[in-house]
Parts: C-alpha cells; structure tokens; sequence
C-alpha cells in the first residue's frame, strides 16, 4: 500500500486540481451571433428560456414543441430580443419520423446548422415502478431514442460546420433514487450513448462536440409539480441553468453539472472516470475498425 500513498495518490491529487481548476477558454455572448441552432422542448420551461438567451445572442433559432400556440409566441418573442431569424415547427418526439423530418426541416429554414440542443422529454411522475412496462417504452422513446434519431439527422449538417451536440440529462442519469425508475432509465441510456459516441468522434476525428448536461431540480412548472411533497429540494433559476447549458455546448465542454449543491458537482464532476475511460480505451485495437468501417 506504500506504493499507493507513494505515486498514486498525488497523482490523482494532481489530475484533480487540474481537472477542476484549470483555465477554460471564457464564453462570450458573441460566440452564438449568427449561429444556426435547434432547440427542443421550447414551449416552456428551460427549453424557451435558451431560446430566449440565445435570441439576445443574435443566434438563427428553430424552436420545437407540441404547443403550437406557445412556439408562436416563443418565435415572436425571440424575435423582439433580436434574433438574427426565428422559426418554429410544432409536434411530438413520440413520432420518429417527425423526429429526423424536424432536424431536416429546420437546417433548410437556417441554411445549415451549427448546434442542435436536445431538451424535450415526454410527462413524468414520482412513483413506485410498478410494471408499468408502456411507460418505460415511452420513456425510453421520448427521451432517449428520439435523441439519437435526430441527432443522426443532424450530423451531416454539424460535420460542415463543426458544431456541436448538446445533451441535456439529470442527476438521475448519473446516481439511483427511488420513484423515478422509466425516466432514469432514459437518463442513464443518453450518457452511455453519447460518451460513447463521443469516444468514437474522438478516433475518427469527427470535429462534432458532444455536451451532456446534467441537471439538478430546476424551477420549472414541470419539474415542481412533478415533486411537490414528495422532495425537499432548492431548485435552481431555469433562466441561470438555460444560459449555463448554452455556455456548455459553445465551449464545447464535455460534461456540466447545474445543481443549488456544490457538492453535487464536486462529486460527480470527479475525473476518476475519466482516468478509467483513458485506461480502457489505451486496450482497443482501434485500426482494425479505422480500417474496415463495415463490421461482422
């Protein structure tokens, strides 16, 4: 064990402090003038408060929901705040087909693309998983699957301009708690999707970035009633959280974490992890694939 406390322990002592403290590049409002950006789940909620920060920014928005009469009021707004152009397209992520036709849509209206921000998920409650296998698969769909039928449609577009996914998850995609079981699923499945995804980008040098947010309680109508008598939590500002997403996914970060604890991100946001992934990934023989893209 002296070895340990010897070499090992510095060294994650080390890697810690820098992985915490290191100078990241600072955000600036002007790095969204003129951006092409997607944002889902924008009726209400963070999804409109994002739409909002980034029509101050003089970002090209298309906005998504299933409320058409809320998204026209979303667009009109954006529009008064100064966005370089506004659209909306209303209808539901349960539909895959609407799912990819959006994406394709909106790169029409905007000429392209340069950021697609993934926020929707379908209605949940707090209860006990009571084998209520329907809601899983909605979850499942909503949720997850959703996320990567658009984000598929998306990439072509993001490889021209080198932009950026970004992803936006929970803590309950990170650590277990009881009553929310469907939705964690869906939280946990986008983290091990799009890292994974991410890893790949990385070998195959695909200059798309990947950001997955995660999510404390957020004062949304939503997230409150969803809770009420049932957590004890403070929920942190939609208006702060949507702006640190934004700020996330034009730093092109991997990884965020909003929460009213500091201790949630210090705990989470650890880079044991990352040394793991590092390790495993340092076993692949990666020129087997590199060099015949079609698999067995």
């Amino acid at each position: 064990m002296s070895w340990l406390k010897k070499y090992l322990l510095p060294i994650l002592g080390l890697f810690t402090a820098y992985y915490f403290y290191s100078a990241n590049e600072e955000f600036r409002p002007e790095m969204l003038q003129g951006k092409k950006v997607i944002v889902t789940g924008a009726s209400k909620g963070i999804g409109e408060a994002m739409a909002y920060h980034l029509a101050k920014m003089g970002a090209h928005v298309v906005v998504t929901a299933r409320s058409e009469e809320s998204l026209k009021k979303v667009v009109s707004h954006c529009l008064e705040l100064g966005a370089a152009s506004a659209h909306y397209i209303a209808g539901t992520m349960e539909d895959m087909t609407f799912a990819e036709q959006f994406v394709v849509k909106a790169g029409k209206l905007m000429g392209g693309l340069d950021m697609l921000i993934l926020n929707h998920i379908t209605n949940t409650f707090m209860n006990f998983f009571n084998n209520e296998i329907h809601h899983v698969r909605k979850s499942m769909e909503v949720n997850f699957l959703s996320y990567v039928v658009m984000s598929v449609a998306a990439l072509p577009m993001l490889k021209q301009s080198n932009g950026s996914i970004v992803v936006v998850s929970s803590l309950a995609g990170k650590i277990a708690n009881p009553l929310i079981a469907p939705y964690a699923a869906s939280k946990f499945a986008l983290d091990g999707f799009f890292s994974s995804i991410r890893k790949e980008y990385s070998v195959t040098n695909v200059n798309v970035s990947i950001t997955l947010c995660v999510l404390g309680l957020i004062n949304t109508e939503s997230a409150k009633n969803a809770v009420k008598g049932v957590l004890n939590l403070k929920a942190a500002p939609k208006e702060e959280c949507a702006l640190e997403i934004i700020k996330g996914g034009a730093l092109r970060q991997e990884e965020i974490y909003y929460d009213s604890s500091f201790w949630t991100v210090f705990l989470l946001g650890n880079p044991g992890r990352k040394l793991l992934e590092f390790s495993y990934l340092s076993q692949y023989n990666m020129n087997k694939f590199l060099n015949n893209k079609e698999l067995p």
